[in-house]
């Protein structure tokens, strides 16, 4: 019987190869980009200003406290992210909502999705 004369490792493979550390981030996509620190505040100062400030900011800061919520249960700051990036496409999506509402488009000839569906039980 011969017994080997290099060091083996028990799962087998080369000793002498160097170990690549591995990575959560593929290389060839770049992490998400985090909010500015202030974005919250530039929000609500955006909306305060907006005509629809009267419904817009009350629900603002109900989804505001809501992700604040989330972030301390989660030790996660990613609620608040996501609430941010929401808000801005809220915000950015506006003038267009506005142009479709202006455009004097009649839907009152649509009919409504429950009355196709049925009741929801």
């Amino acid at each position: 019987m011969s017994v080997p004369t290099a060091p083996r490792r028990a799962y087998g493979g080369d000793t002498t190869r160097q170990e690549v550390p591995m990575s959560a981030q593929p290389e060839e996509a770049p992490a998400p980009s985090a909010p500015a620190p202030a974005a919250a505040a530039q929000l609500l100062a955006q909306l305060r200003a907006d005509r629809r400030a009267d419904t817009w900011v009350p629900a603002f800061e109900r989804d505001w406290a809501k992700a604040l919520e989330d972030s301390r249960h989660t030790y996660s700051l990613t609620p608040l992210y996501d609430f941010v990036r929401t808000w801005q496409l809220r915000l950015a999506a506006a003038p267009a909502v506005d142009a479709f509402m202006d455009s004097g488009r009649d839907e009152t000839g649509f009919v409504d999705l429950d009355d196709v569906l049925g009741a929801h039980r």
